[in-house]
């Protein structure tokens, strides 16, 4: 049959993301006529930009700890059967150059290209077909009628899908549709819709690894400081993350941001330690015994930068701010320690979907086996990276999830 006029595959993919390509590839390696349909005009535009083009694409730690979902134990049997060294043998192989930077992140070298092409060529090797530009209208389920009542279910389960005008059918559909998450690189809720579609349940979505915004007096604060970075340490209950943080007009960003930002919920606070592993009332005490005849802002700019300090003085220490450091009480010193050491903000909202790495929450895992990332309910249909309810931390495990869902779904769609 001529490939252009197939209408029957044994797997479609819907989405050629990083999950997509890798469950396409897997799957055709196993000799199954498979077919990738992605509505935007190229694949793996999210591979291309992620990373700063470099594509952040696995974490030499990768642990379950690593992930937020409902069932934290849920992650671990894909994370096992794909691991972050099975990934990082497939690019040596293709020779493809990459570097360790902090926290055990691994980024291509020269650019995120790399990583792309490779899973595009391993796909054309071994015969997966991709259709871009594409858009799937209607999906339906029903039984092959291979000389057999349709009334009567086999175990030769067929999909049907409406493309333009078209219609082709598989007996496996992965979906593999990302999320909310930065729509002007495509993403949708489709993968949700189609989920309600068959009844399987979502949990509520949210922004993660998304900015933090303020309207109160602190975005006043962020906006005379955009642009100024620093190390902080930044808490919600027990979750702890230790990075830059990047103040901006609309309020915070940077990579310790991004991580908490994934805990927090709103109407909570954040707490912030802008001098992590140094105690600051200790460190002013000690200031004032030396050098008594300096100013408050003189001292704290010896470890913070100037523009901050400035905005401190003007929330924590007006009335003393032309006031020598001799003329602080102990209890003056150790109350501004304590906020240096544990700055508490409300934060107002997040940037939301717009500039939002991830989509918290999704396809609920009791709906789909761990091992496979088949439907419980529906045979033949798999869900698959971003539009499960896993999500990982920043720095590579979000595309770690994606290789690993891949192949355990591949494997046996």
């Amino acid at each position: 049959m001529n490939r252009d006029k197939q209408t029957s595959y044994d797997v479609i993919v819907l989405g050629a993301g990083a999950a997509g390509l890798m469950c396409a590839l897997t799957a055709a390696n196993k000799g199954r006529r498979v077919l990738v349909l992605e509505k935007a005009n190229k694949p793996g535009k999210k591979i291309l930009m992620s990373g700063g083009g470099r594509c952040n694409f696995t974490n030499l730690f990768v642990e379950p700890e690593n992930y937020i979902s409902d069932n934290p134990h849920f992650c671990k049997s894909a994370l096992s059967r794909y691991t972050q060294w099975d990934f990082i043998a497939l690019i040596e192989a293709h020779a493809i150059p990459y570097a360790e930077r902090k926290h055990g992140q691994l980024f291509c070298r020269d650019s995120a290209k790399d990583i792309l092409s490779m899973l595009l060529d391993l796909c054309t090797s071994a015969g997966v077909e991709i259709r871009c530009n594409t858009q799937v209208t209607a999906i339906s389920s029903r039984v092959r009628n291979d000389n057999t009542e349709e009334t009567q279910p086999t175990d030769d389960y067929c999909y049907q899908l409406q493309i333009e005008n078209d219609c082709i059918t598989c007996a496996s559909l992965v979906v593999a549709t990302g999320a909310l998450s930065i729509p002007t690189l495509g993403g949708s809720g489709f993968g949700y819709d189609i989920a309600k579609q068959f009844e399987l349940e979502t949990s509520p979505l949210r922004a993660g690894l998304v900015p933090l915004t303020f309207s109160d007096s602190i975005k006043t604060v962020c906006e005379a400081l955009s642009g100024i970075s620093l190390e902080v340490e930044i808490s919600i209950g027990q979750n702890t993350f230790t990075e830059d943080l990047l103040f901006t007009h609309r309020g915070i960003s940077g990579p310790v941001v991004l991580q908490i930002s994934s805990y927090w919920q709103p109407g909570s606070s954040i707490n912030i330690d802008l001098l992590p592993g140094i105690d600051a009332a200790s460190l002013l005490d000690d200031a004032k015994s030396k050098k008594g005849s300096s100013l408050l802002r003189t001292a704290m700019a010896q470890v913070l930068p100037r523009a901050l300090v400035l905005e401190l003085q003007s929330l924590w220490w007006p009335d003393m701010a032309e006031r020598p450091l001799a003329e602080f009480s102990s209890a003056m010193l150790r109350d501004i320690g304590t906020k240096v050491n544990q700055w508490q903000l409300k934060p107002s909202g997040t940037e939301g979907y717009r500039t939002a790495e991830v989509t918290l929450g999704g396809v609920c895992t009791h709906e789909i086996n761990a091992k496979t990332m088949e439907a419980n309910k529906h045979k033949g249909l798999y869900f698959i990276g971003e539009v499960v309810d896993v999500s990982g931390h920043l720095g590579g495990f979000n595309f770690q999830w994606a290789w690993s869902s891949g192949v355990s779904a591949g494997s046996v769609a």
